[in-house]
């Protein structure tokens, strides 16, 4: 028996990120993009979706109404910036929308909300949708309890000179990861950059290192320094459609689920 297909929508259609969230949505057979927004003013505001997707005319049109498009959803996929999210998000959560955030940067105060949202609507969450990255924090989780406290662990992410937020989110999760399997608290232990005198580096210590330059679009090493012999674990995303694929294969997973927080893990490997 047939089953219809799921009714998505895509926030900021006109970005760099949007526009490949668009091409791949359209292509995909589970899903019909039957909304896309943008903010008021943007170019491609009035463009018809299929059009910019490159797939031929569709008959729906970028709108700046985010409520209009998420009434005509059951899922939104959404990667702008924490505060237009979080809106959005408000607007999922009064209408049952579920929502695919690939957003980084929240604030512990924003964090919040977003777990408080999750109670009403199905919400997955993910720093990095890459199938590379979620097999690679799992790794990271596992080396860091083998290795113990006898290994330092640094880390080194790199991204282009637009991005807004330091460290990486995807750093972030990486990093808590290291923390969890070396029984670690990364809010404690974590440090971001060193400069001066600084002394002694703790064993607990796990360091998170930013940079920012041309148009990379994300570098991820995990470090672990033994005495004599180090290991490398890098992950390298050399297009923005590692990120986009998983978001997309997410929002056809998502919809119908219960309200709840879900990870990428769900999708890829069905583990709560």
């Amino acid at each position: 028996m047939s089953t219809a297909p799921v009714r998505v929508a895509i926030a900021g259609a006109g970005g760099r990120m949007g526009r490949m969230l668009l091409n791949l949505a359209t292509a995909h057979p589970g899903l019909d993009v039957t909304a896309a927004f943008e903010v008021a003013g943007h170019p491609v505001v009035g463009e018809d979706v299929g059009i910019l997707a490159g797939a031929g005319a569709s008959g729906v049109a970028v709108t700046d109404d985010a409520s209009a498009a998420l009434d005509r959803a059951d899922v939104v996929i959404e990667f702008t910036l924490p505060e237009p999210s979080l809106e959005h998000i408000e607007i999922a959560a009064a209408g049952g929308c579920a929502v695919v955030l690939g957003t980084t940067g929240f604030s512990a105060e924003q964090q919040a909300v977003l777990d408080e949202r999750a109670k009403r609507i199905p919400l997955l969450q993910a720093s990095n949708m890459s199938v590379g990255v979620t097999v690679l924090t799992q790794v990271v989780e596992d080396v860091a309890r083998r290795l113990g406290g006898a290994f330092d662990i640094e880390l080194v992410e790199t991204h282009h000179r637009k991005k807004k937020d330091a460290p990486s989110g995807t750093a972030l999760t990486l990093a808590r990861a290291a923390a969890v399997g070396r029984g670690a608290d990364l809010d404690e232990w974590a440090t971001y950059g060193r400069s001066g005198i600084v002394g002694e580096r703790p064993d607990e210590e796990i360091g998170i290192m930013a940079l920012r330059g041309g148009d990379v679009v994300g570098d991820h090493t995990v470090y672990f320094y033994g005495t004599g012999e180090r290991l490398e674990l890098t992950h390298r995303a050399q297009s923005r459609e590692a990120f986009a694929s998983g978001a997309v294969r997410a929002a056809a997973w998502l919809a119908g689920k219960a309200p709840g927080a879900y990870s990428i893990r769900d999708v890829l490997f069905g583990e709560p």
